[in-house]
């Protein structure tokens, strides 16, 4: 069982894209159970083929549109100073105010790296501006991106639900509670340190100032309303939700507050385009990599082993989640999802964890991995856009996987915490 995912660390380690990876491993476990003259590379095509049949990826490409044509210019400002009229007044202002633009912006752009990329940038300077050291600066910069793939749109989610058939809708949904518990754990996390380190109170409590920003902010609000108000009330789907949000957000960017010309949103498109590009190869190759690990029985050898340790759903949730803060620092989330879940699903059920709840797990234990060496994208991410040594940047990021962790081991004890919310709506 082993060999499946050895070979594939290896030639991650040895620097070859996801997409190839994954690909030629796949390619080179066939040969060696099959052996060379029996290996036939339409399998390749077709398995792989197979994998991008699926109406739900298109909600991939309108989910990430939508959320880089809002993270431009003056949308992110507006934003950023309603979060700092809002809470800019506790300890470490700032620091609270970096989580709530990540709760803000997680309900429009769907990934951490395009969190941490918009609006971290006007998060960092403000905080350098404002005296903050470096280190926390970018620390909490860092670990409150991890909210955007957590409350919808979430397009870790999308893949999730894809490979596993647990409704989308519901694990969009599902997201809200624990983004909203991850967000307060971190808060408390800068309350102590702001504390000790005494940062101060950014500004006062306004109630004109707040409503002020609020009005100016809110147009830009609304998307994640529509997203999430639209999917709870049945409206659409997960996947018109998309589409809807990509269409309101074109409409406010460029007619509304025209914050990008022509060709502007050539540029925007042309990134989309590119961006997705990328997750559907990563799709494409991983679906035939996780036809071969089916194939192997990979899923039941996994299931036998770990239910000879425990038959305990949180045990085996824990190991789980251990196993995937492992696999979290050496390959890229949306691959090991497409791997992994359908090799997971089968145990969860067998052992009586809710998939739906597992999900959410899932996606917030590999995203600590965007904030680990050697994968770190949010690491390289806001290391380019501050000017930051990766190094420091390391060191910067790891106390706040603390609360992450602490929030991770809350979900496992209590999935109720995930669940109760779409079983109630949807």
């Amino acid at each position: 069982m082993l060999k499946y995912f050895v070979i594939l660390l290896v030639v991650f380690i040895a620097g070859v894209p996801v997409a190839i990876a994954m690909g030629g491993t796949a390619a080179l476990l066939l040969i060696l159970e099959r052996g060379l003259s029996h290996f036939n590379p339409a399998i390749i095509a077709q398995k792989s083929c197979y994998g991008l049949n699926n109406f739900l990826l298109l909600s991939i490409p309108l989910f990430l549109y939508a959320g880089k044509i809002m993270n431009t210019g003056n949308i992110t400002k507006r934003i950023f100073d309603f979060c700092k009229s809002t809470v800019g007044w506790l300890h470490g202002g700032l620091g609270h105010v970096n989580i709530l633009c990540s709760v803000i912006f997680a309900g429009m752009t769907g990934t951490a790296t395009s969190d941490a990329a918009g609006i971290g940038q006007i998060e960092i300077q403000a905080m350098r501006e404002a005296g903050y050291d470096d280190e926390f600066t970018f620390g909490i910069t860092a670990g409150s991106s991890l909210i955007g793939p957590i409350i919808p749109p979430s397009i870790p989610l999308v893949i999730y639900g894809m490979m596993t058939g647990v409704s989308i809708g519901k694990l969009l949904i599902a997201g809200i509670v624990p983004g909203i518990i991850l967000a307060a754990a971190l808060g408390v996390y800068v309350e102590i340190v702001a504390k000790r380190k005494g940062y101060p109170r950014d500004s006062r409590l306004d109630f004109k100032k707040i409503w002020h920003d609020f009005k100016k902010a809110f147009l830009s609000l609304l998307t994640p309303i529509i997203i999430i108000g639209g999917i709870m009330s049945g409206v659409f789907t997960a996947t018109e939700a998309a589409a809807v949000a990509a269409l309101y957000a074109t409409i406010l960017t460029v007619v509304v507050y025209r914050e990008i010309d022509f060709k502007g949103l050539c540029r925007v498109l042309w990134e989309t385009v590119r961006d997705s590009g990328s997750i559907m190869m990563i799709c494409y190759c991983a679906s035939c990599y996780g036809y071969v690990i089916t194939k192997s029985r990979v899923a039941l050898q996994l299931a036998d082993k770990v239910m000879s340790v425990s038959t305990n759903p949180f045990a085996v949730c824990m190991l789980l989640v251990a196993f995937l803060l492992v696999m979290g620092c050496f390959m890229e989330n949306l691959a090991t999802i497409t791997i992994m879940s359908p090799v997971f699903y089968p145990l969860l059920v067998g052992v009586g964890f809710d998939p739906l709840a597992f999900g959410i797990i899932m996606v917030l234990t590999l995203m600590i991995g965007l904030l680990t060496p050697p994968f770190g994208m949010v690491l390289f991410v806001l290391s380019k856009v501050g000017n930051y040594p990766l190094q420091k940047m390391i060191k910067a990021a790891l106390p706040f996987i603390i609360p992450v962790l602490l929030v991770i081991v809350l979900l496992a004890l209590y999935p109720q915490i995930i669940t109760f919310l779409p079983n109630a709506v949807l």
